[in-house]
């Protein structure tokens, strides 16, 4: 068989081939050991070969794999629904079910359209976004959130609904002698000022990653902004969706994320550990508020794929979010994250190519610099993230690189996201080649 006939993200480069999993660590076709330190892209909440989640595949398989969504319901669904609703029975009244992360952000900015028609005001069709924001690589998704680079081939499609506001990004946005208080009072302002410029009888809702993460790199809010945001939703009665696709279901040491903020989305996305990686799946929360225009009129929604709600997906979910809260991954998190917490800044707080260590649970993120002083970035054209991430492999780790963190362009970070299960032990052999991997990548770049 060839090994050409995939269409590879880089066409002419040929990426290692993982030819199993076991734990926290993935082996290529020539035995090398790699651990995953970023879950690969913080999926793999369970580490690869769990047993009872493969098991439990084989069972649903046996019974039925596919039903067709439009015509019948099937019980994984409906129980992997009930296990996620039930979490905050008091803030959801219902779950859906797609494929990815970007089906799932396309399904909540259709229903905060399709709500905002059955309450009689069909002219609300503006998002307010945040820059440097992932919200995914469909093309309404892409064109909602603002990351250069993945946007730049489709500039001239995109969907113009979108408008957007400073993310929440202290490390390199918040003023010299600016006090959390004041920054927070800024960025509210700031959008209290959109709603108005817009209009806010014409927006449908605010849309935010709860802890951004391909763009920002685990970019943590700081004290009371997300209150600021909904108390400026509520104010102009705007929906807030909030994408936990890639920083939710357990990742920041609690089943929500926001869950640490102190307050609650209208509508909430989550895929990537929704199933740890042993099944595509992903999933919309519906906040009561939502769910009762959809209830009182009766109507169909006007979103639907094929393989959503996919038994043999659901099923995968079902098992994984059982093991989640049988052995109790969401306190292991919180744990084995503080123990992470302190090791990155034990080692990396002196580093001078350090700038910044930011994160929550086992969601953290590293952004290089080559001044500290001064927080001067790399040449972009040295890609310092991914070279990092590239000697990572060879040294025996994968680290997930990020480009362009300030504004698209310039700045550099990895993530380190690893699996839920991992040890001290491995926590330690992680660090430890990420900081060799560091400086090799560093020191090689020309003077």
């Amino acid at each position: 068989m060839s090994v050409h006939d995939l269409l590879y993200l880089v066409p002419n480069s040929t990426p290692p081939k993982v030819v199993r999993g076991e734990g926290v660590n993935l082996y290529t076709d020539d035995n090398k050991k790699i651990i995953d330190g970023t879950g690969g892209a913080a999926v793999s909440s369970l580490g690869y070969g769990n047993r009872e989640v493969i098991e439990s595949m084989k069972t649903q398989a046996e019974k039925v794999c596919y039903v067709h969504n439009m015509a019948f319901t099937n019980e994984p669904a409906e129980e992997l629904a009930h296990i996620l609703v039930s979490q905050h029975p008091d803030v959801f009244a219902r779950a859906y079910f797609a494929n990815s992360g970007s089906e799932a952000v396309e399904a909540a900015l259709k229903f905060a359209l399709q709500y905002w028609q059955l309450r009689g005001e069909p002219e609300r069709t503006h998002f307010v976004s945040r820059k440097q924001s992932y919200h995914g690589n469909t093309l309404f998704a892409l064109g909602i959130g603002k990351m250069v680079s993945r946007r730049a081939p489709y500039v001239g499609v995109f969907p113009k609904v979108t408008s957007y506001v400073d993310p929440c990004y202290a490390y390199r946005c918040k003023k010299e002698g600016e006090t959390d208080e004041q920054y927070v009072y800024r960025l509210e302002k700031q959008l209290e000022d959109e709603f108005l410029v817009v209009g806010p009888n014409r927006i449908a809702a605010f849309i935010a990653e709860t802890v951004p993460g391909t763009c920002l790199g685990c970019a943590t809010p700081v004290d009371g902004y997300f209150k600021a945001v909904r108390r400026v939703c509520d104010k102009f009665d705007i929906l807030l969706i909030l994408d936990e696709v890639m920083c939710g279901l357990g990742r920041t040491g609690t089943f929500h994320a926001w869950e640490q903020e102190g307050i609650t989305p209208d509508l909430q996305t989550n895929a990537k550990t929704l199933a740890a990686g042993y099944q595509p799946i992903s999933s919309v929360l519906v906040s009561h508020r939502v769910y009762k225009a959809f209830e009182e009129s009766n109507a169909q929604l006007a979103n639907f794929h094929t393989y959503q709600a996919h038994p043999l997906a659901c099923s995968a979910a079902v098992t994984v979010q059982k093991i989640m809260l049988r052995e109790k991954l969401v306190d292991k998190v919180a744990a084995i994250g503080k123990y992470l917490d302190e090791q990155l800044h034990k080692t990396f707080d002196s580093h001078p190519h350090v700038g910044d260590i930011r994160g929550r649970g086992v969601f953290w993120g590293l952004e290089f610099v080559k001044d500290k002083k001064s927080k001067q970035w790399f040449d972009p054209k040295y890609k310092v993230g991914a070279l990092i991430s590239k000697v990572g492999i060879k040294n025996g780790a994968f680290l997930n690189p990020g480009a362009g963190t300030y504004d698209g362009v310039h700045g550099d970070h990895i993530m380190v996201a690893p699996p839920y299960i991992i040890t001290k032990e491995e926590v330690d052999t992680l660090i430890s080649i990420l900081a060799k991997s560091i400086d090799e990548a560093i020191a090689s770049l020309p003077n």
